[in-house]
Order: structure tokens, then C-alpha cells, then sequence
């Protein structure tokens, strides 16, 4: 496989998802879990990356996760209830994934593969693992859990200037910048 675009993922309502529909644009897709110690942190880093960036066509894809001490015991539904009451989270819940293992989803095993973590490891360690994926749906950068958004805007910012269309000038600042 040679991009994202090529997997069969499905929304919280267990339909398909079509990840072709980001075509030209970056996004960031997460494990979560709303039992975690990184839940606060992870899911206002989420949002307040989709909130600035969502107009410039990036997005956040929120996979439910439950293999990590079983902090996300709830059904999709439920995760994405308490993502948009607690957090505003406006991106996408997807179905829940395994992330690791043999059941793990093959859109995972892709972007391990394609950005291994610490030491060249594969394996995902906890919830709130992230990876930046490029607008052509290649994984460009994965994220420990607790990064903060500056440090991921970092690696956004270039992604969204060459997604931005031609003549648009589109103007990126990053969070120090705007400060």
C-alpha cells in the first residue's frame, strides 16, 4: 500500500468512511481513549489544531482504541458523545481499532510501518499516538502521546502551505507566531 487512501475504515455509525475525501489536504490521525491520562491533553491539542486549520482543509481522524488498560471501554457512540460534550471536537470518530496485534486495523499496521516510533520500534506504546499524514496520504511524522499542538504545527504548517492553492496565499502562522 502506498498511501492511506488505499484502506477501508468506518465512521462511529459503522458505515465506510472514504479517506479519499481529504485528497490534498494533511491530517493527523490519533488513537484515543477517554479514560487516559492524556485524554485532556490529547483532545485539546486535537481541537485546537481542527479549529485552526479546518478552514485550510486539514483534519483530525479520531480512532476509539481500547487495548491500552481498557481506558476506552465505551462504544463509538459514546466516545463521540463525550469527545464533542467534554472537548467541542468537531473531526471525525471513527470505528473502533485495534492498533496493535493480530486484530490490529490494517491501516495502522500501514502507518507503524511507515513511521516506526522510538528505536525503529512498530508497536504503538499508548493512547494519543499520532501521525501527520500528508496531502497525498503518506504518513510524514508520527507524534508521542502528550506532544503539544506547537510542536506538531511544526511539521503542519509546510504540509498546509503546499496543499493551499495556487494564488491563494494562504497565511499559516503557527501558535508562537500568533501569540
Amino acid at each position: 500500500m502506498s498511501s492511506i487512501y488505499e484502506f477501508q475504515v468506518n465512521g462511529a455509525d459503522h458505515k465506510p468512511y472514504d479517506l479519499s475525501q481529504h485528497k490534498g489536504h494533511p491530517l493527523l490521525i490519533y488513537n484515543v481513549a477517554s479514560k487516559c491520562g492524556y485524554t485532556k491533553g490529547g483532545y485539546e491539542t486535537a481541537t485546537a489544531l481542527y479549529n485552526k486549520y479546518k478552514d485550510q482543509g486539514f483534519t483530525v481522524l479520531a480512532f476509539p482504541c481500547n487495548q491500552f488498560m481498557s481506558q476506552e471501554p465505551g462504544t463509538e457512540e459514546e466516545v463521540k458523545e463525550f469527545a464533542c460534550t467534554r472537548f467541542s471536537a468537531e473531526f471525525p470518530i471513527l470505528e473502533k481499532v485495534h492498533v496493535n496485534g493480530g486484530d490490529e486495523h490494517p491501516l495502522y499496521k500501514y502507518l507503524k510501518h511507515a513511521k516506526k516510533g522510538v528505536l525503529g520500534t512498530t508497536a504503538i506504546k499508548w493512547n494519543f499516538t499520532s501521525f501527520l499524514v500528508d496531502g497525498e496520504g503518506k504518513a510524514v511524522e508520527r507524534f508521542s502521546p502528550g506532544t503539544k499542538a506547537s510542536e506538531i504545527e511544526k511539521k503542519l504548517i509546510p504540509l498546509l502551505s503546499a496543499s493551499a492553492p495556487a494564488g491563494e496565499g494562504a497565511v499559516l502562522k503557527s501558535t508562537e507566531e500568533s501569540k
